[in-house]
């Protein structure tokens, strides 16, 4: 296992090497640049020109790129062209709020749809699976900025039961019921995507494996239904599950950017759109890199969860 770990440490370099080649250049394609954004819109073209010269944007992209890979290599990120941070500040201020709404919003959405993947699975066209089923397509096709906007009207504009968005109260103390109020919205809209995305694995891969014949041989061996299906049929049916749970685990730093944005959540969806509505060309490269590491450690950690599911996968 570990000589299987250190190969795709081994692999993942050249591929993060790609991925931030990619992006350099693709960032740089947009139009405009971050100096249009910084100055006076009165400025005179020479003065654009020392302000260019100064950041480095003068250079061709190559040379720039090289630069940016130089001061990745000593620790340093640069600093933003908006707010003259360093990024990596800047970044540490705002991967906690988005890590927390991720975070909660995955564990909400796999407390829901487990149990109800596994209940649908067992009441095959029952009115429960007809049920749950309609709540997963709902989940899955009601894009979240439409249904974030929709219950900040209904509990928030009308109800007046939660706030509107952001993350504390301003001029609040910052307390823990705070956050949580804050939090629920949020929560809720992005939950009920994520449950209705696993929902319909986890049906799945559990009709797949409750027809097994092992699983007829343990009842009729006398082993109670609750055993069978939570001990036996669900651990032989989490492949799939812990496929979908890989591929979410970079929600986690990526976050929601269209959501962040709805409820104004300071984390790193809303820095994004910052980001690009400024040029920030630092910033933005932190973000991908980040969020390409984010990604590549998902798929380790999912590959090895693999073989802790299912003892007949070994990476000898």
């Amino acid at each position: 296992m570990l000589q299987y770990i250190f190969r795709r440490i081994l692999i993942a370099i050249p591929v993060l090497f790609g991925v931030t080649i990619l992006n350099f250049f693709i960032i740089n394609l947009a139009p405009g640049n971050p100096v249009d954004m910084m100055v006076n819109p009165s400025a005179t073209p020479e003065q654009l020109a020392m302000q260019k010269h100064a950041l480095g944007l003068d250079q061709p992209v190559w040379s720039q790129y090289l630069h940016w890979l130089v001061q990745l290599f000593h620790g340093n990120l640069g600093f933003s062209y908006s707010t003259r941070e360093p990024v990596t500040q800047i970044l540490a201020s705002h991967i906690g709020p988005t890590v927390l709404l991720m975070g909660v919003s995955l564990i909400v959405g796999y407390l829901i749809a487990i149990p109800l993947g596994i209940v649908c699975a067992r009441k095959q066209n029952s009115w429960i699976d007809y049920l749950v089923t309609g709540f997963s397509f709902f989940g899955i096709s009601v894009p979240h900025f439409f249904l974030g906007l929709g219950v900040i009207y209904v509990f928030a504009s009308k109800l007046l039961l939660f706030p509107t968005g952001s993350m504390n109260t301003l001029g609040g103390d910052g307390s823990l019921m705070d956050t949580i109020n804050h939090l629920v919205l949020p929560v809720a809209v992005l939950a009920t995507g994520i449950a209705g995305n696993m929902v319909r694995y986890v049906r799945s891969s559990m009709l797949d494996v409750l027809g097994k014949d092992y699983l007829r041989t343990a009842k009729a061996k006398g082993l109670s239904q609750f055993i069978i299906t939570n001990k036996h049929a669900l651990r032989n049916s989490l492949i799939p599950i812990i496929t979908v749970i890989g591929i979410d685990i970079p929600m986690l730093i990526g976050g929601a950017i269209v959501t962040e944005q709805v409820f104004q959540w300071p984390g790193l969806g809303l820095l994004t759109i910052q980001s690009i509505t400024s040029r920030d060309y630092s910033t933005l490269m932190a973000i991908n890199l980040l969020a390409a590491v984010t990604v590549l450690v998902a798929n380790l950690l999912t590959d090895i969860l693999y073989a802790v599911a299912d003892p007949r996968i070994r990476y000898d």
